[in-house]
Parts: C-alpha cells; structure tokens; sequence
C-alpha cells in the first residue's frame, strides 16, 4: 500500500505515542504533531477506513497489524537515519528534521543496504 507522507506522519506518531503513554486519544495526536483536534480526526478517520487503525471500546486510537507495520517501518527509518547523521557530526535537532524528510522518500533497498553498511547504527 502506498501511503501519503502525512498519513505515514500520523502512524509513526500512534506508534510514538504508545509506546510513550500506553494509550493513544486523537488530542494526543493533534498535540504532538501541532494540528487543529478537527485535522487530526479527519486523519484518523481516513485511517480506519483504509484500516490502518481502529478505535478500542474507551474510543484510544490503536493501529491495526497493518498500520503497525507501516508505523514501525517509519519509525525504523526515521530512527536510524537520525543517528546515522548525529554519528557523521549533524547536531540532533537537525538530524532529527532532516530524518523526517527522508524516512518518507527513501527506498526499502536503498534503506536497507544503509543499515547493511552501519550495522553499528540501530533503529
């Protein structure tokens, strides 16, 4: 499934997010991404419909099997190529932005012969 850099976005943060609380709510997500509650429910919406995720009984956001494989996948590149540019002398912060432009764009080879050739760098 291809998926937009923004609903990617959006997995990567559920998965963040739950790992950091136990628990996801949509203001949760609005929060950490610095959207309006309505974008981010529009999100979230366009999510369970395409099955990425789903609502417990108590309305948290949880992602599917689906959704959680794209998420860690996001979250696996983003990780890995922010450290891989703090370790080539990039200040965190900008690794940490820079990683999020590429994580997006980055092909599944081309990521993995990356960690291939710095296997001392971890996602």
């Amino acid at each position: 499934m291809q998926l937009h850099e923004s609903a990617e976005n959006y997995l990567e943060t559920i998965y963040v997010l739950k790992n950091r609380f136990g628990y996801v709510r949509g203001v949760d997500i609005a929060r950490e991404l610095n959207f309006s509650k309505p974008s981010a429910s529009r999100a979230i919406a366009n999510l369970r419909e395409n099955g990425l995720v789903a609502l417990d009984p108590n309305g948290m956001i949880l992602l599917t099997d689906e959704g959680y494989k794209i998420a860690k996948s996001v979250y696996d590149r983003h990780t890995f190529l922010k450290s891989f540019l703090m370790s080539v002398g990039v200040d965190e912060r900008n690794a940490n932005d820079e990683a999020c432009k590429i994580e997006h764009d980055i092909s599944l080879d081309t990521f993995e012969k990356l960690k291939k050739a710095f296997p001392d760098i971890e996602c």
